[in-house]
């Protein structure tokens, strides 16, 4: 992938030019089986109900899952690119196009838990996601493959907001996409509601987030800032996400701030 990939809604088709990772379109399979599947539409709904309406905290529903899968992909496939070996997959014995299949499934499903509490929700997201990985993973896998499947995704899906360290980087990927979605509002750190806090600032500072090919790592993640407040968003969640996620030496993070001030334009780089 040579192109910049910049913030989209996620939508569910992943079509990369990186063949060597998906010989068989598993992945896409995978998707539109998940797209398509009643039940899983269904918690992607349900599960912004107690972070929005009853926390007060910000979207964790079908838009959040779609920025995370979408941005967890092309993360993939920008480290597969610059040839990051992935272990996840590899150290059950599963194929290469697994590691997306772990990858998309851990992404959609991570946050289901929510539909019981957003407090210690991975916990709950894992019965959850265990009983709809049972139902449709016979679909694409012998028994063998389906259950070492289910223990890669599910493994990447307590990982991504807790302090269990995640130990193959299909989880890290998970860990750090979650914390990209974060333009404008969009930021993992709840609002401080009516107030002027720095929750709240920086959150409205971060204008976009951008991932592509680095050159002193395999990934560059710029994330463009309105104002200079956006680096306590940054430093906070992104840069947090990223410690021991398996991925510190191959993410590179550049926070952009550019702000008016009077005819003159004010640029401030950041490297975390």
């Amino acid at each position: 992938m040579s192109e910049q990939v910049e913030h989209g809604d996620g939508g569910h088709r992943y079509d990369p030019d990186a063949e060597h990772a998906f010989p068989d379109g598993r992945v896409n399979d995978v998707l539109e089986m998940l797209e398509s599947d009643e039940e899983v539409q269904a918690y992607l709904e349900a599960q912004n109900v107690n972070p929005v309406k009853r926390k007060r905290y910000n979207d964790h529903g079908t838009k959040h899952v779609q920025i995370v899968r979408h941005r967890a992909l092309c993360l993939y496939d920008l480290l597969k690119d610059a040839g990051v070996e992935f272990n996840g997959a590899a150290d059950q014995g599963l194929d290469e196009a697994d590691e997306a299949v772990i990858v998309a499934l851990a992404a959609t499903l991570h946050d289901i838990g929510h539909v019981v509490h957003r407090d210690e929700h991975p916990y709950y997201s894992i019965p959850l996601a265990a009983d709809l990985l049972d139902q449709f993973l016979p679909q694409f896998y012998d028994v063998g493959d389906a259950v070492r499947v289910k223990g890669e995704t599910l493994h990447a899906i307590l990982t991504h907001h807790t302090e269990e360290e995640p130990l193959t980087l299909e989880a890290g990927v998970i860990r750090v996409a979650d914390a990209l979605d974060m333009e404008r509002g969009r930021s993992r750190i709840p609002y401080e509601t009516g107030g002027r806090g720095i929750n709240t600032i920086s959150s409205r500072a971060i204008k976009q987030v951008s991932l592509m090919p680095g050159e002193e790592a395999a990934v560059l993640v710029e994330i463009q800032m309105t104002s200079a407040a956006g680096v306590y968003q940054v430093d906070n969640l992104l840069k947090a996400k990223l410690q021991n996620s398996g991925l510190e030496e191959h993410v590179r993070i550049v926070a952009i701030s550019a702000q008016s001030e009077e005819d003159d334009q004010l640029v401030e780089r950041i490297e975390l």
